[in-house]
């Protein structure tokens, strides 16, 4: 059993639809960002970083993992899935999943702050962080034009990348023009797990306004 400690973010449904592409059993253990449990002793102990999402893999003597990238690491290597044995295609798609944790998710995620929480609009902020993150989503675009998945086969480097990049309107960047990136977004949305993961655990309807006075609060702590 796997515990999951998370929230609904693009890093937690990383996490969540590997777990249900993958068929593991998992327990859900939502963390209120708002209220500060990702900084609290407990979940430290956990994650020293004080962020979701973390997993505890019960089946290991409770071995704790944090760092979304390294989870899905952990989850590919545990079950022999979505992460290739062959050395230079395992490296592939490690690369494609190091491009999302260092280069896409925050590039996006300042994009997100700026563009819908931060107070004060910036405009040349909003500017470099949307068009650093459309620079990219053209890398994933053109990685994409003769292949259905970023390395061939459907992997955790496409889960990596999805989990930002369907977002793209939220963060207010343009995906015009990119048709391999866009025909990718819908068929990983039309995949079972994908659509079951961005909603694990639910999330709560709020409008705009609340979701920015929620995320500056969360951006205080």
């Amino acid at each position: 059993m796997i515990d999951l400690y998370t929230a609904p973010t693009p890093n937690g449904w990383k996490v969540s639809i590997a777990l249900e592409e993958m068929k593991l059993p998992y327990k859900i253990i939502k963390l209120d960002l708002i209220e500060g449990d990702q900084k609290k002793p407990d979940f430290l102990k956990i994650n020293p970083n004080g962020r979701i999402p973390a997993i505890v893999d019960r089946d290991e003597g409770n071995f704790a993992i944090f760092e979304s990238g390294a989870i899905l690491i952990y989850l590919a290597e545990k079950t022999g899935q979505l992460l290739p044995t062959d050395m230079k295609k395992r490296s592939q798609v490690i690369q494609w999943l190091m491009f999302q944790m260092g280069g896409v998710g925050p590039m996006q995620g300042q994009a997100n702050v700026f563009y819908r929480y931060f107070p004060e609009k910036i405009q040349s902020v909003i500017d470099r962080y949307q068009n650093e993150s459309r620079r990219l989503f053209t890398v994933l675009d053109s990685q994409l034009a003769d292949r259905e998945y970023l390395c061939d086969d459907y992997s955790i480097a496409d889960i990596a990348n999805w989990s930002w990049v369907h977002i793209y309107k939220w963060s207010g960047v343009d995906v015009e023009g990119l048709d391999n990136l866009t025909r990718w977004i819908d068929l990983m949305a039309s995949r079972p797990a994908c659509a079951k993961g961005i909603n694990i655990p639910k999330r709560p309807e709020v409008t705009p306004e609340e979701a920015a006075k929620a995320t500056e609060k969360i951006l205080m702590k």
